[in-house]
């Protein structure tokens, strides 16, 4: 053992144990007593069964963390990457076909070992607390849609990389940073007509009474929409949600049958205000350029480590390789993207209450929006108090309590949206 895989494997460790830490302070924080804003929409009895629901899906979490950060340890005191490493270069020829191999090998080991916690998961916490409607069928079919999904665009991706690396030089990262942004464009723009529908079934929405509203709104706010449809959410889960797809002209509102079930028209015309909102709000293309500068930055940090000879020490392979290096990057760039994550939600939850404050402004229906909320909150036992290091680590929305008091601060100071 060397110096440098004691450092990786004490930042991998360290990782596991802030998690820990955090995770811990989040269930601790949640309030036993039921906030006086939900005494409407929750009863005494529900609001424990959220709070079990939270500390025993938060505990499956960190065990299943747990389980592969000590696998990933165990695979490097092994010296099972070296092992796989020569097995990728005996079997490959070239950088490109040798990474597909090598990486492919550790992707499909990580994801049949996890495996068994998705079926717990699945059938186990999320049918105890009545959330789960996936049928076996269906959960092995998903299994085997999303390997092949994996396999033909994350491959796609990591060969792309891998290419750029093996033939650019110290420019490489520049043009694998273009290629990876281009790269999530298409595929943003495939996914809603391509890969969606292999997993749901999409039909034009049946509601006339809430297509007909959906439609008015939108048109009084100059938001030109193609298609509204709703989706068979139902299929796997009794969770709620509602997403657009498309650019441009070609924009479709999603609603998963089991939020059309719940909710009333006014507050599904709020929940769609919102989401207008973030258009208005040119929130979608501030993310994109948020994300992409940060992609940026990975790549170039990449660039700096990807043929490090301490990076392949610490990780126990004998040949420096682009694949191998990409690979390990990943594992040390861990820390980094929890800082740069802090930023990216911090962006989002104040974007999220532009959107909010659209959303009421708009439709003058501040009560609507708060009942939407309220409602989504109860029916997905979301955690009504959670910890402020959660919140800054891992919420891309404020907590629904926060968010309902922005609204209410909003209409105070401006009752005219009220209209």
């Amino acid at each position: 053992m060397n110096i440098y895989t004691i450092l990786i494997v004490a930042l991998i460790i360290g990782k596991n144990i802030f998690d820990l830490f955090v995770e811990r302070l989040n269930i601790k924080s949640a309030s036993e007593k039921l906030p006086d804003e939900f005494k409407s929409h929750y009863d005494d009895k529900k609001y424990r069964k959220s709070q079990r629901y939270l500390r025993e899906k938060t505990i499956f979490e960190l065990y299943r963390n747990t389980f592969f950060t000590l696998l990933l340890i165990l695979l490097i005191f092994t010296g099972a990457f070296n092992y796989i490493d020569k097995l990728a270069g005996n079997l490959g020829a070239g950088q490109v076909t040798s990474g597909l191999i090598f990486a492919g090998i550790l992707a499909f080991s990580a994801y049949v070992a996890d495996i068994p916690f998705s079926i717990y998961k699945t059938f186990g916490i999320e049918q105890k607390y009545g959330f789960n409607r996936t049928t076996p069928a269906t959960f092995i079919s998903d299994l085997l849609k999303g390997l092949i999904i994996m396999a033909i665009l994350g491959g796609g991706l990591f060969a792309g990389i891998v290419w750029f690396f093996s033939n650019y030089g110290r420019i490489a990262w520049f043009y694998a940073w273009i290629f990876y942004v281009l790269f999530q464009i298409i595929i943003s723009i495939i996914a809603p007509r391509i890969i969606l529908p292999l997993f749901n079934r999409y039909e034009p929405l049946k509601k006339k009474e809430l297509r007909e509203a959906i439609e008015d709104f939108s048109e009084k706010q100059g938001f030109k929409i193609k298609d509204i449809y709703q989706m068979d959410g139902s299929k796997r889960s009794s969770k709620s949600n509602a997403f657009f797809t498309g650019i441009g002209r070609n924009r479709r509102v999603v609603l998963f049958d089991t939020l059309i079930e719940k909710h009333s028209v006014n507050e599904l015309v709020a929940v769609l205000a919102h989401e207008i909102g973030h258009f208005k709000k040119k929130h979608i293309i501030k993310y994109m350029v948020v994300s992409s500068f940060f992609a940026g930055l990975m790549f170039f940090l990449l660039s700096l480590f990807i043929t490090a000879t301490p990076l392949f020490h610490a990780f126990g392979v004998e040949q420096a390789s682009v694949y191998a290096g990409i690979i390990f990057f990943g594992f040390i760039y861990a820390p980094i993207s929890v800082i740069i994550s802090v930023l990216r939600n911090y962006i989002s939850r104040r974007n999220e209450v532009q959107a909010d404050f659209y959303a009421v402004k708009s439709s003058g229906q501040p009560q609507a929006l708060i009942s939407a909320l309220k409602k989504l909150s109860v029916n997905n036992m979301v955690n009504l108090t959670p910890h402020p290091l959660k919140v800054k680590l891992h919420y891309s929305h404020p907590p629904v309590l926060e968010r309902i008091k922005y609204i209410k601060d909003f209409v105070a100071a401006a009752p005219q949206t009220e209209g």
